[in-house]
């Protein structure tokens, strides 16, 4: 460019257009043709040609392909009208010398013969590339695409029981390639695995093994086209890595005041995920039965912690109502981790949607239900607060039904700053989420204040206690609209007066706050949960009057209607799972 404008160009592009020097402005009288080159703009297949009636021609063929980028190569051999013979065997240890090269094509650019077949193979090898799938030196399919392939069979095997069975098998034709296969098809499908792998087909149902032997047949034989099409449908790019549109399908923008839940659908599709990994129906998820189920992930997404964040039960598993407590808490905080989740598990494949998106319910904003004196939301956040020692950890604890004497076998660093369960209020079905927060007076944040209710926790029994959430109120919430709770924790002790100019009760009546809870967890049974049902109720209803939230009247309809729906809901399950 500096040659032709004499000057040094300010922009310089990826690649200069081509320039010829005529040959009366150079000394030697000799025309020069300049092309650039650019390394940024490449092809994304090559195809390299040889004239087969050559040998010096076939030899450059090696120094060509060291030559070019690792992109997918075709062998071209032209002028095949000029000799009788075929070039092939001279062009083969060429070919297996190099990965990259895809296959060789012979053909005449006289006659034309083979040149749309020629660049037909150019276009699959840059669509359907060999390369990634399998090793020809090994005859067998590469690792990661087993990996991918082992994934797309166990999200498909919707009954889990090891074997594709006729239902599933026309399921997922009809999911990857948009037509179910005739029944005599299935069988020739079947027999053409029986022929070739043992236990390959059992109880008439591909298994695993024929799986995998059916798509490297389908690459031996040139038929990339169809195991890609398999990986694509399920969520794989080129590199056979789950594309991030796929698990990521949109940012869903949440604005202030509104918050993420799942909806009717989505629990649907995880309760049959729940069904399809509970092998011995005690509605618990063994550690083996849990790790199955995330097999399907490239990591264990829950750790030892969310067996204190959720339900269990007595051996620790994580209960039905546990498991879904918990996707229901990764939903509320955090959705784009939850849409990730239920892309590993498949759902838009076998919910038969466009992307995970559509499982997830934005809820209105939080002014308008206060204007409506209505709520649509299922989940309410409470953030508990209290100083160190007061008991907020054993009052999340006791949410999930463990008294003190099994709070105190919960390893230290396995502990959790959440706690989240189902209440019922009015028959309704909703859950609470607790969230304790670090007791750091000088350092909360919006996350830490932002909430339906708040819950202050002191310790009746230390007369220092009640000070810490006095002064929480009145800095942060005095002022707002977020009902607040007093808990007067670990009332199995001696009550002890706190040093405060005012005492709890009066404190509570000073504010409009409804009086102070007695709480403990140091009981022989499960703790109570009457306290929860409160705190959840006075969440979807923060207009309720205090002379409604002192009266014991309408608590007792509050609790009454928790146990009548709590026995019932869990009797329900325990129906569908039997006709399941």
């Amino acid at each position: 460019m500096s040659l032709v404008s004499e000057e040094f160009p300010q922009v310089v592009p990826y690649r200069a257009e081509e320039i010829t020097i005529p040959a009366d402005v150079t000394p030697e009288r000799v025309p020069t043709h300049i092309v650039d080159y650019s390394g940024t703009v490449t092809a994304n297949v090559i195809c390299i040609v040889y004239a087969v009636n050559n040998k010096k021609s076939i030899e450059k063929v090696s120094l060509a392909i060291v030559l070019e980028v690792l992109v997918p190569v075709i062998l071209v051999g032209n002028k095949s009208d000029l000799v009788e013979h075929s070039s092939m065997e001279t062009i083969l240890p060429v070919m297996n010398q190099y990965t990259e090269i895809e296959t060789c094509v012979e053909c005449s650019a006289k006659n034309l013969k083979n040149i749309s077949e020629l660049f037909y193979y150019a276009q699959k090898a840059v669509l359907h590339p060999t390369g990634p799938l399998y090793c020809p030196e090994e005859k067998q399919m590469k690792p990661a695409c087993i990996k991918a392939l082992t994934r797309i069979f166990k999200v498909s095997d919707l009954d889990n029981d090891g074997i594709l069975n006729d239902n599933e098998l026309n399921f997922f034709q009809r999911t990857c390639f948009n037509a179910p296969l005739v029944s005599q098809a299935l069988e020739d499908v079947k027999n053409v695995v029986r022929k070739n792998v043992i236990d390959g087909v059992c109880d008439n149902g591909l298994t695993l093994k024929g799986f995998l032997f059916l798509h490297t047949l389908f690459i031996q034989r040139g038929r990339h086209e169809t195991t890609w099409t398999v990986l694509r449908r399920f969520g794989y790019d080129d590199d056979l890595e789950l594309h991030q549109d796929y698990l990521f399908p949109l940012t869903l923008k949440v604005p202030p005041d509104c918050t993420t839940e799942l909806n009717h659908n989505a629990y649907l599709f995880l309760q049959s995920v729940f069904d399809k990994h509970d092998k011995d129906r005690d509605c618990a998820l063994s550690p083996e039965e849990l790790k199955d189920l995330f097999d399907v992930f490239p990591y264990m997404p829950w750790g030892p912690d969310v067996n204190n964040t959720v339900c269990t039960n007595d051996e620790g598993w994580i209960t039905y109502q546990g498991y879904l407590s918990q996707w229901t808490l990764t939903t509320y905080l955090d959705v784009q981790r939850c849409l990730e989740y239920l892309g590993y598990l498949g759902y838009s494949i076998i919910s038969e949607q466009e992307s995970q998106a559509v499982a997830i319910t934005v809820t209105r904003d939080k002014k308008i239900d206060l204007q409506k004196k209505q709520t649509q939301r299922s989940v309410f956040r409470c953030n508990v607060f209290g100083d160190s020692g007061s008991g907020k950890s054993g009052f999340l604890q006791a949410f999930l039904g463990r008294n003190l004497t099994r709070q105190n076998t919960v390893s230290e660093e396995h502990m959790s700053y959440y706690a989240i369960s189902t209440a019922y209020v009015y028959g309704q079905e909703k859950y609470l989420l607790l969230h304790e927060v670090f007791p750091d007076f000088d350092v909360l944040s919006d996350t830490d204040l932002a909430c339906d209710i708040v819950c202050l926790v002191y310790d009746a029994s230390n007369p220092h206690s009640f000070e810490y959430c006095a002064r929480v109120f009145k800095q942060y919430f005095m002022d707002t609209k977020t009902p607040c709770m007093m808990i007067a924790a670990k009332s199995d002790l001696q009550e002890a007066k706190q040093l405060y100019a005012l005492t709890p009760l009066e404190f509570c009546r000073k504010h409009k706050m409804p009086p102070p809870q007695a709480f403990t967890c140091n009981t022989a049974d499960a703790p109570c949960k009457d306290i929860y049902t409160k705190l959840t109720t006075m969440a979807m209803h923060p207009y309720v009057t205090q002379a409604d939230l002192k009266s014991s009247t309408f608590w007792l309809r509050v609790s009454a209607g928790a146990t009548v729906f709590a026995v019932l809901g869990f009797a329900m399950y325990r129906v569908l799972l039997k006709q399941r």
